[in-house]
């Protein structure tokens, strides 16, 4: 990628922030919304580490700082959807993609700019302030040193392309269902089940468990808490995200190309 193009999708991007920053009150909205969750969580929580110490090799302090990095990271990665892939998905079903496949960049890379746009604003307008009220009202594990809250952010990055690249093949699907309403469906319950939003990975029993924590899922909540906390190596953690992505992306590069190759646009 040459430097024009570069330029060219950190506009994208750029415009992926903007957009999202004009909906202030949804995004005060969605401020309340999590912090209130998150305080129901944390005593939901409290009170099983009550009746189950260290579950899944978590003390308190811990299951308390993971409930609020899941509420600060909910619509910074779109665990549930309507990131990028709402868009993707209604323009592909009303043939508005066909302006999209004509512009001189890459498809797959477009959309990948502007949700990465996206949930940097969502992480600064919506998702920071219910972690620090966490912070200041809850005893959370945060690190002292500087040193695990870099590599906290770059799984933070690595997590965001992993939500991205798996939004965007259920997007894609829309090319052959004409309605992403079914898929949108898979999409929210996978998302809360397994990335670990309603109960961390580590808890899930035998082989559940074991099945759960290699799913691309994994990349996005759990592996972020294992780094910020200390539990997991973070070499181990960028390898184990960058292996998702890099396959989830190449599986969205080559449905991408059978979808542009076979498929004719809505409204011809």
């Amino acid at each position: 990628m040459d430097v024009g193009s570069g330029r060219l999708y950190l506009a994208v991007a750029a415009g992926g922030f903007r957009r999202y920053a004009t909906y202030r009150a949804a995004t005060v909205a969605g401020v309340f919304t999590n912090t209130a969750f998150g305080v129901i969580l944390v005593y939901t929580y409290l009170a099983l580490w009550d009746e189950k110490p260290h579950l899944g090799g978590y003390d308190q302090a811990q299951a308390v700082t993971y409930v609020w990095l899941g509420q600060c990271l909910y619509a910074t990665l779109a665990i549930q959807g309507g990131g990028a892939e709402k868009d993707l998905m209604e323009r592909i079903r009303t043939g508005e993609i066909a302006v999209d496949l004509y512009r001189p960049a890459d498809l797959q890379l477009w959309w990948l700019a502007g949700d990465v746009g996206r949930a940097l604003f969502q992480m600064l307008g919506r998702g920071v302030v219910p972690f620090a009220f966490g912070a200041v009202f809850f005893p959370m594990a945060l690190p002292t040193s500087v040193t695990p809250w870099a590599a906290f952010v770059v799984t933070l990055l690595l997590a965001a392309v992993v939500s991205f690249a798996l939004r965007y093949l259920v997007a894609l699907s829309v090319f052959w269902l004409m309605d992403g309403m079914g898929v949108n469906q898979v999409l929210m319950i996978t998302g809360i089940f397994f990335s670990g939003m309603v109960l961390p990975l580590n808890a899930f029993p035998g082989v559940l468990g074991d099945i759960v924590r290699v799913l691309p899922w994994a990349a996005q909540i759990q592996m972020p808490a294992d780094v910020l906390m200390g539990e997991t190596d973070p070499l181990g953690a960028f390898a184990f995200q960058a292996a998702w992505a890099v396959a989830l992306l190449a599986a969205g590069r080559l449905l991408q190309s059978a979808a542009t190759r076979r498929v004719v646009v809505q409204g011809g």
